[in-house]
């Protein structure tokens, strides 16, 4: 099976400003939240993209 388009992961500090329907990463602070970006695209094999200050988004292109 060959995941690609779709949103692998969300990573974010306000819960709030997420939907379900994906697996989501509550972090503490931006500090938290880039680390955790950045150790998810590797694991992933995805690519972080950044939708506002408080969310991060992990997809497979």
């Amino acid at each position: 099976m060959n995941i690609e388009k779709y949103i692998l992961a969300v990573v974010t500090t306000n819960p709030k400003r997420v939907p379900s329907g994906a697996s989501v990463f509550v972090c503490e602070n931006k500090e938290e939240m880039d680390y955790y970006a950045t150790n998810l695209e590797a694991i992933l094999d995805g690519i972080a993209h950044a939708i506002t200050d408080e969310v991060y988004i992990i997809v497979k292109h």
